[in-house]
């Protein structure tokens, strides 16, 4: 579990991490540099979920070494998919991240959602629905691995 105090807010209290894979973790279904290293930090403390609809047909494979637990969704109706899994976890204890159209109501109803501004772009959508903004995974998987900084970006 990751417990998080927030200065002027509810404390965030976290066991569950969702996340979109392509645009998010990957580009073009390959895995991001940095990305494994940080996973593999981050499952002492939060249970990794991967939820895509695997556009390129690598997610499997590219996660196969990493403590993940892998959905992937049919191509229809993939917000409320994603939306499902995430409310069956637990919405209120899940951290989640996205970029896609699709992934507004994760990022919506998650206890805190962080939208990802990389190559591959994010959707005003999902940019609406955020609790904030990264510009690289990494640094967003940062803010969980050092706490602090997201308490110092989240205090009111």
């Amino acid at each position: 579990m990751l417990e998080l105090a927030v200065p002027g807010a509810e404390t965030l209290k976290l066991e569950h991490l969702v996340l979109d894979y392509n645009g998010t973790l990957a580009r073009d279904g390959q895995l991001l540099a940095g990305v494994a290293e940080r996973l593999q930090r981050l499952a002492d403390r939060l249970a990794l979920h991967v939820v895509t609809a695997d556009t390129h047909g690598s997610v499997a494979r590219q996660i196969a070494d990493l403590p993940c637990a892998l959905a992937i969704i049919p191509p229809a109706d993939q917000a409320l998919a994603k939306q499902r899994y995430l409310h069956q976890l637990g919405a209120g204890r899940c951290a989640a991240f996205g970029n896609g159209r699709n992934d507004a109501l994760l990022l919506r109803d998650a206890a805190l959602g962080i939208a990802l501004l990389q190559q591959e772009g994010l959707a005003m959508a999902a940019l609406r629905e955020a609790d904030l903004v990264c510009h690289c995974c990494c640094d967003a998987l940062d803010l969980l691995l050092i706490p602090g900084r997201l308490a110092a970006t989240l205090r009111c």
